[in-house]
């Protein structure tokens, strides 16, 4: 194909790009206004017991295009795009409310869209962005030798504040210092691999705040201090891989050239954190998150709070965050929206696509087969390597809630009224916030902190070169794991 019909090619495609997105974003509004206006419609559950299997459709579609389309050559750069993500999801999401238009008329769909999107996708977003927002305005410089106790403590402060502060949040707020301090060094490819394991993942699990398959499950009625719970998992696995760190850069570190090593010494730069008022407004968020909840009433005042408050008053925080913040902070952070932004587009899809399945797994969860935590924890985590984990979360939490029905020794009760077993509910959790770590796709930020290392000039290995990494690494803790926690 010569330039001229190459370009003419991607004008069509652009122009249906746009079509395919102004008439998915017609019928969101439609719908969504029709949710407003049609509250009492919005509580309506539609029997899942006769839903189609091939009603999933939309689901595998919207995951495995995550998954696959950033793989292949033709379609990575057009993946890059925001604009063409939100395309892609807005077309799923439009497929998936024709479908409940046509199986369940309109309460059906507006039940649907009430459920995916107020009381699930802005109750998420809000708290992805409350954090990322914030976080961005706090700023930690310097420049400290890259000593392998040096870059093993960065990890563990990370490993310690991703649950306060989310694994977005800690990223962001220490990735750039990691890689500052070890510029000198010539061999830190492992340290940003070490990095996502546990900042950006592992150590996200003690909060529903620290990762956001957690967050799904405390809005479905999983209570806020529940996680902490988890901390006898969160110590194995992060004193295991701080120590493996440890090891394997002593043995870099004594490969380093002593050119590089004695231009790491006489570079001292000692940390400077700026924006610390934000600590401030990041306390507000959890506290938003742990005591504004619709569905319980405010302490001190007794009566349940609007639909939304807790949004509002995150927003609020976020206002505040980007009225105090000093001048240059954000932009030494070289702050933006892009990343928040790509999971605003994705997850919109994802939210109201993974209802059909959700049902499906609601009515006929017992028939698969999975009864037993190491099951739920591999499953979970499987999926959670090549998907991304918050909808895998969903996806078994609502198979293990199926399972359960009655009060009983070892089974809890969610603040929703519903019933799961506490083993199952422990192994989905540890599954769905550990096994992020597997493959680039399988958390946020993971993308995130890989690209802010390659801008750094640091060479990271490609997706199968990374899980080489993790399979030989994670796997084997995780092993340990099953035996030690979820047998």
């Amino acid at each position: 194909m010569n330039e001229a019909a190459a370009n003419k090619h991607s004008g069509r495609l652009g122009a249906l790009f746009w079509l395919g997105i102004l008439a998915s974003a017609a019928i969101l509004t439609a719908l969504i206004v029709r949710a407003f206006v049609l509250g009492a419609a919005a509580e309506h559950r539609t029997q899942a017991s006769d839903r189609p299997l091939w009603s999933i459709i939309p689901f595998a579609g919207i995951l495995l295009g995550i998954a696959l389309l950033p793989l292949v050559p033709r379609t990575q750069h057009w993946w890059e795009h925001n604009r063409n993500k939100l395309v892609v999801a807005l077309t799923v999401a439009s497929a998936m409310l024709l479908y409940y238009l046509w199986a369940d008329g309109v309460s059906g769909a507006i039940a649907v869209l009430h459920r995916a999107v107020l009381d699930e996708y802005v109750p998420f977003m809000m708290l992805l962005f409350s954090l990322y927002v914030i976080s961005g305005g706090i700023s930690l410089r310097g420049d400290l030798p890259a000593h392998p106790a040096t870059n093993t403590a960065f990890l563990a402060a990370g490993s310690l504040i991703a649950s306060v502060v989310g694994t977005t949040g800690a990223s962001m707020l220490l990735i750039r210092p990691l890689l500052q301090t070890n510029s000198e060094r010539r061999h830190v490819s492992h340290t940003v691999i070490f990095f996502i394991f546990l900042v950006s993942n592992v150590g996200g699990c003690l909060l529903p705040i620290g990762d956001p398959p957690l967050f799904l499950g405390y809005l479905k009625g999983v209570p806020f201090t529940w996680t902490l719970g988890l901390w006898k998992e969160w110590a194995f696995c992060t004193a295991i891989l701080l120590a493996i760190y440890y090891l394997w850069d002593l043995r870099a570190y004594r490969t380093e050239a002593p050119r590089d090593i004695s231009r790491d010494e006489a570079v001292r730069v000692p940390l400077v954190l700026r924006g610390k008022i934000n600590f401030i407004w990041l306390a507000g968020v959890v506290l938003c998150v742990a005591f504004v909840d619709p569905h319980n009433p405010l302490p001190l005042v007794g009566r349940k709070p609007p639909l939304l408050t807790r949004e509002v008053f995150m927003l609020a925080f976020v206002g505040l965050s980007l009225i105090t913040t000093p001048a240059g902070v954000r932009a030494a952070n070289r702050f933006n929206y892009v990343a928040i932004l790509e999971v605003a587009a994705l997850f919109i899809g994802i939210f109201i696509a993974m209802q059909a399945p959700i049902e499906i797994l609601n009515a006929r969860g017992p028939e698969l087969g999975l009864k037993h935590p190491w099951q739920f924890f591999w499953a979970t985590g499987i999926l959670s390597s090549f998907l991304d984990n918050a909808p895998t979360y969903v996806v078994f939490f609502e198979t293990a809630d199926a399972l359960t029905h009655a009060p009983g020794p070892g089974v809890m009760q969610l603040l929703a009224g519903q019933f799961i077993r506490e083993d199952l509910l422990v192994a989905i959790s540890l599954g769905a916030v550990f096994m992020g770590a597997n493959s680039y796709i399988g958390n946020g930020p993971n993308f995130m902190v890989k690209s802010i290392a390659e801008q750094a000039g640091v060479r990271m290995p490609s997706f199968f070169g990374y899980m080489l990494y993790s399979s030989f690494i994670l796997l084997p803790v995780f092993v340990l794991v099953t035996l030690l926690f979820v047998r």
